[in-house]
């Protein structure tokens, strides 16, 4: 077939995209190969494509298209997950729209919207994963709150409130305003926000000679309704006057004792604390320790209720605005100062966190932390980069209970039904709820019970996705399960490691009494080139469907792929994609260039060394490569590939046996050359996997059937590698390096033919390479001689020194100069590298191979040392 001048990736991308789900190149069902799978971590359904998607789903894709070209039986599982919150504020502003309120209609009408939104809106994500080139197996897509997934969550809350681990009880959570429900940490953004620092007069109620009063700082002033206490530390002898006496809220006055405790940071603020349990967490603390009244002032909505005795129905921010008045009327407010700190936002409303006390459904985690954290320690579950296990073992270690349950209607409700009394008995049904309800009362009717109305966390599904994906709860011995679980790889973000990895892991051991996966690779935010994490507020994140339409899907995934070593974060600039791209059309040009090749049958062999070094180097790259997914440094990986196709195959190998202009080339070169694009296709294929297919069903390699694709082509396997001639190879690309920079230096021109000369000193076989040396640099003769050339150009390659000869066009002087510069260098490397190995503890403690290279260095070094020396002495002759 005729190939276009320029590689037109867009319909590249759309025509094998297509093909693979045609002829059913992602789906996997079990068999005899070994399995490799993979889980997507779910995209919450409201969810768009953006640039963390791409890096993690690129890695993800990377992973699953080697597997298949190693052989095995590449299974990658998406879907989506429910995200109660998000999707229940997408589904409240849509009926808000249409002029209709959730709080007119009943929960059952509510979810039939619900799942008419999700049906029309959700899983936009999963196309766009398409055009990245995703390989998923698409049949398999699950989706969190399908009926076997939901019936999998009912019955692993009344499995483990059987077990005694999950309960009731009133705790302090994190409650969002706007969404009107519990949240969890991870939902939590903390941001650092510019705030004020009010100082506010508490009344002393009975005056200390001249004391009146004592200062409070708060940034939340419209909380001092409900202070219980004013705390101080008993060692603060500023306020030992106070101790055993009370004081007076401002406006209210409310008498509250003065408690002791070292809790309060004494050269913090005025060092008096208020202590307002309903309203804060280390307060609530603080409270149960002294036994202190428990106020709670805010209603679910944020407004102030009845128990605030003033302002009531005001919201909290307005209601800090108004209360700063009246104090400064009331002569309470001594100050207020700029004030800058954390404050916490919810991440699906972006509303102000309230800490409240709140009755909830939890989790006890300690019981299901210790065999989580075994499996890390004792390396059943890998993390990569190993720098997060003391994270995890600190998370893990200081665990706390979870609270599952959300006030929501869109999710999974709560399997807890209340009986008239206020008890209530956990079941999976209305009707085994009223056979248990019975035991207690057995004059009770269906009637009579009613179901909790709240949801679990969506953690508390997705807990569990690994195991539901294969429907392991429904069925616990079926083909899949027992083929696919547990998978291979997990590829995730540090922020979740806790939240979601460990409770998978703690699920897997559960339920299955094995952890879900055996490696966790955790990737990097991704941040802009000034270090800020890309938001949609800030306007610093591209549109990633943007770059693909610009950059192409294969440009983009090299792009990522190129700064994005696995656990630091990527700080991604838009040229790395247009070096991506530019690194699709090198391949692209370099494969017209061999297409266009006349072939002459007849010719004999004349490129055997270039043949015989690139199948060495390609070797020697292909075990660099493997060491490298053997690690996960797929950052590297993805550069190695670069490097030897840009670098050795395209600037080297391509010039070595390219024939001249209009001329043919010789069978075996060209028959070799096409067997190297081919291999390199296939290195390329995980990360470039467009580009790759589309050459590959060239016709320069034949014929090929419909199920002959780059995307199930066998990796090569690693071969024998020539070191000698790698090494060797390597000082010619010096010599041909420095020949064109004597051209250019000397302003000759490159179709000038030049004479070289050369003195050798090392065992390097020169004269096997004149013909590489003389095509590639335009040599006209080679002479190997003991003695040095007057009136020449010089340069070393190790030690051996190379001259050009210039006839009168050499300048003497700077020559000399140049001389010097590199005599220079020469010193001061030459005595850093004695430094080291004149220190004791170096040499002692490094391992042998680093000191004999050390070693090998030195003895470089002194002998272009002593070249140097001898040819500025015949300069200045």
């Amino acid at each position: 077939m005729s190939i276009s001048k320029t590689y037109q990736f867009s319909e590249v991308e759309d025509k094998w995209y297509s093909y693979w789900l045609e002829h059913k190149f992602f789906k996997s069902v079990p068999d005899e190969r070994e399995p490799y799978t993979i889980v997507i971590p779910p995209p919450n359904v409201t969810g768009v494509l953006h640039m963390g998607h791409m890096l993690n789903n690129t890695i993800q894709d990377v992973l699953i298209r080697r597997a298949r070209m190693k052989g095995k039986n590449a299974c990658w599982v998406p879907g989506t997950d429910h995200a109660s919150i998000a999707t229940e504020a997408k589904v409240v502003n849509m009926l808000k729209e249409r002029g209709i309120a959730k709080a007119d209609l009943s929960r059952e009408d509510f979810l039939k919207y619900a799942w008419e939104w999700k049906e029309k809106y959700g899983g936009i994500i999963l196309e766009q994963l398409k055009k990245l080139g995703a390989s998923c197996d698409w049949d398999r897509t699950r989706f969190t709150m399908e009926e076997d997934m939901s019936e999998a969550v009912i019955d692993t809350f009344i499995h483990l409130y059987k077990k005694g681990w999950i309960y009731r009880g009133v705790r302090m959570i994190n409650w969002d305003p706007r969404g009107l429900t519990a949240v969890s940490d991870e939902e939590v953004i903390r941001k650092e926000v510019n705030q004020k620092l009010y100082y506010i007069k508490y009344t002393l109620t009975e005056a200390e000679g001249d004391a009146t009063h004592i200062m409070i700082a708060t940034t939340r002033p419209e909380t001092i309704m409900a202070d219980s206490a004013v705390c101080i530390n008993p060692n603060d002898e500023r306020y030992t006057h106070l101790h055993g006496k009370t004081v007076k809220v401002p406006l209210i006055n409310r008498e509250i004792p003065v408690i002791l405790d070292e809790y309060v940071t004494m050269d913090f603020g005025t060092g008096c604390l208020k202590v307002t349990p309903a309203h804060d967490l280390n307060d609530y603390e603080l409270g149960q320790k002294h036994n202190l009244p428990v106020i709670d002032i805010l209603n679910d909505d944020g407004t102030l209720n009845d128990k605030a005795e003033i302002l009531i129905g005001e919201d909290r921010f307005t209601a800090r605005k108004k209360i700063t008045v009246l104090l400064e009327e009331a002569g309470a407010l001594e100050k207020v100062e700029e004030y800058r700190s954390q404050v916490g936002f919810s991440e699906r409303t972006d509303a102000v966190i309230e800490p409240k006390l709140s009755m909830q459904w939890f989790c006890k985690m300690k019981e299901m932390a210790q065999p989580a954290l075994d499996y890390v320690l004792n390396g059943e579950v890998k993390l990569i980069p190993d720098k997060f296990i003391n994270t995890y073992r600190h998370w893990m270690e200081n665990v706390r209970d979870w609270n599952i349950s959300r006030q929501l209607w869109w999710g999974q409700q709560i399997p807890a039904w209340y009986l008239p009394n206020g008890q209530f008995v956990v079941a999976k049904t209305l009707e085994e709820a009223l056979t248990e309800a019975k035991s207690i009362d057995a004059t009770l009717t269906a009637a009579d019970l009613r179901q909790d109305e709240d949801v679990v966390d969506t953690w508390f599904s997705s807990w569990l996705w690994p195991i539901s994906v294969f429907d392991g709860f429904k069925n616990p011995d079926n083909a899949d399960i027992n083929y696919y679980y547990p998978t291979n790889d997990l590829v995730t973000a540090p922020e979740i490691l806790f939240f979601w990895v460990a409770r998978m892991i703690m699920a897997g051991h559960e339920f299955k009494g094995k952890a879900p996966f055996k490696n966790v690779y955790l990737t990097g935010i991704v941040r802009d080139k000034l270090g800020r994490k890309m938001s949609k507020s800030l306007g610093n994140s591209p549109d990633p469907i943007d770059l693909i339409k610009k950059y192409g899907a294969d440009g983009v995934r090299v792009g990522m792929l190129l700064c994005s070593p696995a656990g630091n974060d990527l700080m991604f600039d838009e040229s790395y994609c247009e070096q991506g791209r530019n690194f699709a059309n090198k391949i692209w040009n370099a494969f017209r260039l061999v297409k266009g090749w006349e072939v002459d049958a007849t010719l004999p062999a004349t490129n055997a060394i270039a043949i015989n070094w690139f199948n060495s180097r390609f070797n020697e790259a292909l075990a660099e490569i493997e060491d490298l997914f053997a690690q996960y440094r797929l950052s590297e990986a993805i550069m190695a590939v670069y490097k030897l196709v840009w670098d050795d195959f395209c600037a080297w190998f391509l010039e070595m046996v390219k024939p001249a202009y209009q001329h043919p080339i010789d069978a075996e070169s060209f028959n070799a050359t096409v067997k190297f694009f081919e291999n390199i296709l296939k290195l390329l294929h995980p990360f470039m996997p467009f580009l790759s297919e589309e050459l590959w069903h060239d016709e320069l390699f034949g014929e090929r059937n419909a199920q002959d694709c780059c995307i199930v082509a066998q990796l090569p396997e690693i071969e024998q590698t020539n070191t000698q001639l790698l090494a060797d190879v390597e000082k010619l690309k010096q010599v041909i390096t420095e020949i064109r920079n004597t051209r250019n230096t000397k302003q000759l021109s490159p179709k000038e033919a030049l004479e070289l000369h050369v003195k050798q000193s090392s065992a390097v076989d020169y004269q096997s390479f004149v013909p590489v040396i003389s095509k590639l640099g335009n040599i006209s003769s080679i002479n190997f001689a003991d003695d040095k050339i007057a009136g020449a150009a010089s340069f070393m390659v190790s030690t051996d020194e190379f001259f050009i000869p210039l006839a009168n066009n050499i300048d003497a002087d700077a020559e000399i100069a140049r001389l010097q510069k590199d005599k220079e260098y020469l010193v001061g490397f030459l005595k850093s590298v004695n430094a080291k190995l004149s220190n004791e503890k170096f040499v002692n403690n490094a391992k042998p191979e680093i000191i004999e290279n050390e070693r090998k260095k030195q003895a470089d070094a002194e002998a272009k040392l002593q070249i140097i020396e001898e040819n500025l002495k015949f300069l200045a002759i």
